[in-house]
C-alpha cells in the first residue's frame, strides 16, 4: 500500500473535521480542538480560505489569501505548529515536511508564524522541506513571556521573587482594593460567566487598548474553555457602584500545569489605583495556591509590565518558505539575502 499523496483540503468554518481528531494535542490547549474550532468560527478574515495541507501523518493548518498560503494564525495565537499524531518521530516529521514542500513547488512564498524554535518537530520538518527544494528563511516574530516555578514554590515564594516595586504596589493598592472592591473568579458555564464576560467587555471598552479585529472571539473562547474546565476569568468590581475596574482571563493547559493569560484589561480612568496589578496578583495567587500551576505564561508581545511578573522570554520565530523556481520565491530569497548583508554591514 502506498501513502496518500500530499494535498490541500478545505477546512470548514464551523470547526475541524472528524479526520483531524487523531492529530490534535489532547493536553496542549493551543493545538487542540477548542482553540481551532473557535478560531475557525470567530477569527478568520472574510476573504481568507482555511485549509490544511495533509502530509502523511501530519496536517499543516493554513490560510489561503490571494493565491498565497500562510499559517492559520491570528493576533491571538500563542503557539503554532503542524498537527500530528502523538509520538510522530523525526522520520515522520521529515516526511511531512517533504510532502508540504511538494505542495509549495512553483507557488509564491508561504509564511508561517508564532513558531517555538525549540519544538522537536521543527528541524526534521525543515529538513524535509529542503529535500523538496524549498528554502526556509527565519525571522523574529514575537516574544512570549513565561516562567517555570521552582519545585515546591508557593505563592509567597513566588511573590518574594518579584521586584520590590511590584511587591509594594500589590501590598499598598491591595489594602485599598480589599475595602472598596469585590473579586470574582469564574470557571464554569452559566449566568456568572455571562456576567463576567459582560464585565470583561466593559473593562476592555474603558482601557487604552485599540479595538479588537474579531470582537466575538474572546467571549467564544471563554465559553468553550469554561465548558472544558480550562477557564479562569477574573473580575475586579467597585462595590459602591458595580463598575468593573479590571478583568482578565487565563487558560489552563498541559494537564493544568500551565496557565496563559491571553487578555487583561483595566479602566484607564482608574489607573492610579492599579486595579490591573491588584487583579493579576489575586489571579496568580489562586492559580498557584489552588490550581497548582507550575508555568506562568503572560503570552505573546513585549509589553514592559510582563518582565515584572515573569523572568523568562522565548523568541517565537517566523518562516518564509520559498521555491527559487518561482519568480516571487526567487525575489523573496534575494530580499532576505540583501537584508542579511545589510545587517552585517551595519
Amino acid at each position: 500500500m502506498t501513502a496518500d499523496p500530499p494535498r490541500l483540503v478545505p477546512l470548514p468554518r464551523e470547526g475541524l473535521p472528524p479526520w483531524a481528531e487523531s492529530l490534535l494535542d489532547q493536553h496542549g490547549f493551543w493545538s487542540g480542538r477548542i482553540w481551532y474550532d473557535t478560531v475557525l468560527a470567530h477569527a478568520l478574515p472574510p476573504a481568507a480560505e482555511p485549509l490544511a495541507a495533509r502530509c502523511g501523518a501530519a496536517a499543516v493548518p493554513l490560510l489561503g489569501e490571494g493565491g498565497r498560503l500562510r499559517s492559520l494564525t491570528t493576533p491571538y495565537t500563542q503557539d503554532w505548529r503542524p498537527l500530528a499524531a502523538p509520538g510522530l518521530d523525526a522520520a515522520g516529521w521529515r516526511a511531512a515536511g517533504q510532502g508540504f514542500g511538494a505542495l509549495l513547488r512553483r507557488r509564491p512564498p508561504a509564511l508561517l508564524e508564532a513558531i517555538d524554535p525549540a519544538g522537536a518537530w521543527l528541524a526534521p520538518f525543515l529538513a524535509g522541506l529542503r529535500a523538496a527544494g524549498i528554502r526556509a528563511t527565519r525571522f523574529d516574530h514575537t516574544g512570549v513571556w513565561r516562567e517555570t516555578l521552582a519545585d515546591g514554590q508557593d505563592w509567597e515564594g513566588y511573590l518574594a521573587s518579584r521586584p520590590s516595586a511590584l511587591r509594594h504596589t500589590i501590598a499598598r493598592k491591595g489594602r485599598r482594593a480589599e475595602r472598596e472592591t469585590r473579586f470574582d473568579l469564574i470557571a464554569a458555564p452559566g449566568a456568572a460567566l455571562e456576567a463576567g464576560i459582560a464585565a470583561f467587555h466593559a473593562a476592555r471598552a474603558g482601557s487604552w487598548k485599540p479595538g479588537e479585529p474579531f470582537p466575538d472571539f474572546d467571549a467564544a473562547l471563554m465559553r468553550a474553555a469554561a465548558a472544558a474546565g480550562a477557564l479562569r476569568l477574573g473580575v475586579l468590581t467597585r462595590i459602591a457602584d458595580g463598575t468593573p475596574l479590571a478583568a482578565q482571563y487565563w487558560i489552563l493547559d498541559q494537564g493544568g500545569t500551565r496557565a496563559t493569560v491571553p487578555k487583561l484589561f483595566h479602566l484607564e480612568t482608574e489607573r492610579a489605583a492599579s486595579p490591573g496589578t491588584v487583579l493579576t496578583a489575586m489571579m496568580l495567587r489562586h492559580l498557584i495556591a489552588e490550581d497548582r500551576v507550575r508555568v506562568i505564561d503572560f503570552g505573546r508581545g513585549d509589553d514592559a509590565y510582563k518582565a515584572h511578573w515573569v523572568s523568562g522570554r522565548v523568541q517565537l520565530i517566523g518562516l518564509v518558505l520559498a521555491d527559487p523556481r518561482h519568480p516571487a520565491g526567487l525575489a523573496a530569497l534575494a530580499r532576505q539575502a540583501a537584508g542579511r548583508l545589510l545587517r552585517r554591514f551595519r
